[in-house]
């Protein structure tokens, strides 16, 4: 059940109409055009008890794609950097009042003792819950074991997403990706 919770959590990143919240944050003193090649962590924060989970699957293939595209070359042996990825989930609950005219009317007294109506005003309360899942790549300098870079994705869970999860995290990796220093390289 958490891994599905996990998935869903991804896979509301890129099912959002109005697309997720990205935000990414590095190392200033870093030099990517350094870099030639990458690896990933030995245990990625996907992984559960000791074996990959379906979600890791599908974020390795994302961050390769990413990464091959910016022509790092993939290295299981002494990679320049390594990449590490996350996800969380939240309940989270929107309320919203409206107001609006009664249809009806009510009568009232005014101080000349006749009675004139007046239309009733309604304040409606709407409760919203949902879910937020939040999805985030570290790159990190293998020699230094430094985070060098860091891209947050944040966005409602959809049920769309939710039966779809691969490419819904496919798409989130690359909103991600989209405020990496590194850009792709021209085909």
């Amino acid at each position: 059940m958490r891994n599905f919770l996990l998935t869903a959590a991804l896979a509301c990143l890129a099912a959002c109409a109005s697309g997720p919240n990205v935000r990414a944050d590095q190392d200033p003193t870093a030099d990517f055009s350094r870099y030639r090649s990458y690896g990933f962590v030995d245990q990625s924060g996907t992984d559960r008890a000791g074996y990959s989970t379906l979600v890791t699957t599908h974020f390795k293939n994302a961050i390769r794609r990413e990464m091959d595209a910016r022509g790092f070359v993939y290295t299981e042996e002494n990679p320049d950097l390594l990449v590490n990825f996350f996800t969380s989930m939240q309940e989270r609950s929107d309320t919203r009042s409206t107001q609006g005219i009664f249809l009806g009317t009510q009568y009232y007294r005014n101080r000349f003792g006749a009675y004139t109506a007046w239309p009733l005003y309604s304040r409606d309360v709407e409760t919203t819950n949902y879910q937020v899942g939040t999805a985030s790549v570290d790159v990190v300098d293998a020699a230094r074991k430094q985070l060098i870079w860091e891209g947050v994705a944040e966005g409602r869970i959809t049920s769309e997403a939710r039966e779809n999860p691969g490419a819904a995290i496919s798409s989130a990796v690359g909103d991600i990706f989209g405020k990496f220093p590194v850009k792709p390289r021209a085909p």
